[in-house]
């Protein structure tokens, strides 16, 4: 199948990479052009700007799209707007509110352009495990580009979730849950780093241990125990811990729904403290942060 893959960051280049390996054909575009080069070595089609992008896709075209959520997804999907044609899909990858997806969607509904929200967890590891994607829109896009969603996801690791903004909700309430888990594990290792054992407990093997059949093992769980392997104290970062929206919103649409969130905001609320105080277990969420997704940390240094 062909598609075009507009951003080639952390996660848009190895989805690229990934759908190569499925023999799909991929046209990509990033606004720097040293990553096309990289991705034209390895076997796909380059693009110079977004028109050349979707003139070298054959109609109806399925262009997906990996920016950051915000103002770069709207304003490419404004100039997107007037490449497409009738009967063409865009597929917006990135976090975006899913607000913001249901206000795209009828704007290019106008011009007879389809609209799919895919919310993508997987991190840097996405291209060798594959990628958990969450999809929204209508059922007949989805199934169009099912295809490319089997190559990018293990067995069983993609879904349709209903109509337009389904797709970024899960995957909303799923980065909500992600950070009330990773706050939990940052205040249990705190706990065991200061009690009074704490100098003859080695973190990582405690993670190891725990992830032996304990009710609490988890992926996450892994990757701390691979980050503590690598720096026991966690010295070399700072406990300092960005959040990227999903946490937000997800804190917000409990008061919308008047649902019962208090574990997701404490740990949203955590985040906003990290950035004054520099504890052990906001290292630990940091440390998180960058073995599954990449994501960069601020140094001690």
């Amino acid at each position: 199948m062909q598609v075009g893959m507009i951003g080639l960051g952390r996660m848009g280049m190895n989805m690229a990479r990934r759908l190569l390996t499925g023999d799909h054909q991929v046209v990509v575009y990033n606004r720097t052009q040293e990553k096309v080069e990289q991705m034209v070595k390895e076997g796909a089609i380059g693009s110079t700007s977004l028109e050349d992008l979707v003139q070298k896709l054959i109609p109806p075209r399925v262009v997906w799209m990996m920016y950051p959520a915000g103002e770069l997804v709207d304003e490419t999907t404004e100039i997107l707007a007037d490449l497409l044609t009738e009967g063409d899909i865009l597929v917006e990858g990135g976090n975006s509110y899913y607000k913001d997806d249901i206000r795209r969607a009828r704007s290019l509904k106008t011009k007879g352009i389809h609209y799919v929200d895919a919310g993508v967890s997987g991190g840097i590891w996405g291209l060798k495990i594959g990628y958990c994607i969450m999809v929204g829109g209508d059922k007949p896009d989805f199934d169009h580009i099912e295809p490319l969603l089997k190559t990018l996801a293990p067995p069983d690791g993609y879904l349709y979730c209903g109509p337009t903004g389904a797709g970024h909700f899960v995957k909303m309430i799923h980065n909500g849950i992600e950070y009330a888990i990773m706050e939990a594990y940052g205040e249990g290792f705190e706990l065991l780093k200061s009690s009074p054992y704490g100098e003859n407990l080695e973190l990582d093997k405690i993670a190891h241990l725990w992830n032996q059949g304990s009710v609490i093992r988890s992926w996450l769980l892994e990757l701390l125990e691979s980050a503590l392997e690598k720096d026991p104290q966690l010295s070399e970062i700072k406990g300092y811990v960005e959040d990227s929206g999903e946490g937000r919103w997800t804190v917000q649409q409990a008061v919308e729904s008047g649902v019962s969130a208090p574990a997701i905001a404490l740990s949203l609320f955590k985040r906003f403290q990290s950035r004054q105080d520099d504890l052990f277990s906001d290292k630990i969420l940091a440390a998180l942060r960058r073995e599954f997704g990449g994501h960069a940390v601020v140094s001690n240094e």
